[in-house]
């Protein structure tokens, strides 16, 4: 095991060591969409076969994480952005700062794989909405693992730790690409895609989340949305925003909108506030539309906000945000 320190590593991107700590790093822990997301198949061990292609987006979490001598981790959580805001208290839900935060979990699973003693001190500012199929615990989990790694002194490579965060959750291995990338499998099969044009987009969250399990409990598989994840990147690279919006698809909206009468009215939402092909996201709750420009996207995200929607986020699609 290498023993190295924080402030002597090269650090990944969207990770640095705070200048007055520098046994200390913080970490961007990013949202995602799914610009597709094909149900293909439900699995003899209770999964999906899934297929999706997932692309991160300026709405981030942020993780500060310091090792400390006595063993256990203790996690604070704080919330930011516009789940700061009174409009936006709805949408802090279900954060929990003990065990059965991802967070935690996550570092109790490298402690013990690497036979670890020390402990973390970990500050977690939640600005992405939970329950929103944003992969915001998942994303969590995984800013977590390379952080931990970092701060306890393990040159582990990537692979090994997306891993470790397979066992977490089944979104977690995608966030290790820090690109976009299809996610295949039940989610662990990961290919980062190039190519990509700069985008924009709106994201709107009603207040109520959604369950994941309960989504994929009702969802129909369509085994012929194989392979429309990678015609769309082919759609996607040349600009053809058109015929992307053809193959933009979410093989649990219907599953989502049965269970929850606000994805329709957040869907017409968007429609009517100017987006073109408003989609769900994940298993929900929260939708979204692609733009082209940022002017475009905030356009909309005022519409949306002066309609009274709790949780309005106009993002850049594709990037890795800064820590």
């Amino acid at each position: 095991m290498a023993l190295t320190t924080a402030a002597t590593r090269v650090l990944p991107a969207g990770m640095a060591v705070l200048p007055d700590d520098p046994d200390a790093v913080a970490i961007a822990a990013p949202a995602k969409l799914n610009l597709s997301l094909a149900i293909l198949a439900r699995r003899s061990d209770g999964f999906h076969e899934i297929e999706s292609l997932m692309v991160p987006v300026s709405l981030a979490d942020r993780l500060v994480v310091r090792a400390v001598d006595t063993p256990g981790v203790r996690l604070r959580v704080r919330f930011g952005g516009r789940l700061a805001q009174p409009a936006g208290a709805v949408l802090c839900r279900d954060v929990p700062a003990d065990d059965s935060n991802l967070v935690v979990r996550a570092a109790r699973r490298l402690a013990e794989a690497a036979g670890i003693e020390r402990g973390l001190d970990v500050e977690l500012t939640k600005e992405i909405p939970s329950g929103a199929g944003l992969g915001g615990g998942s994303s969590d989990a995984a800013a977590m693992l390379r952080a931990a790694a970092v701060v306890w002194g393990l040159d582990w490579p990537t692979a090994r730790l997306a891993e470790i965060g397979a066992g977490i959750g089944s979104d977690v291995p995608w966030f290790f690409a820090g690109s976009p990338a299809i996610a295949a499998g039940r989610g662990e099969r990961i290919e980062p895609v190039a190519g990509l044009p700069p985008l924009h987009a709106v994201i709107a969250c009603p207040a109520a989340g959604l369950s994941t399990p309960a989504v994929y409990g009702r969802c129909v598989p369509d085994q012929t949305r194989a392979g429309e994840a990678a015609r769309l990147v082919t759609v996607l690279a040349r600009g053809d925003l058109r015929a992307a919006g053809e193959l933009m698809h979410n093989g649990l909206e219907a599953a989502a909108r049965s269970l929850s009468a606000d994805i329709d009215r957040l869907l017409a939402a968007l429609g009517a506030a100017g987006a073109v092909r408003p989609m769900l996201t994940g298993s929900g709750s929260a939708c979204f539309a692609i733009t082209r420009t940022d002017q475009e996207s905030r356009a909309i995200a005022a519409r949306l906000d002066a309609a009274g929607w709790p949780g309005v986020f106009p993002v850049r699609v594709g990037g890795s945000p800064v820590a």
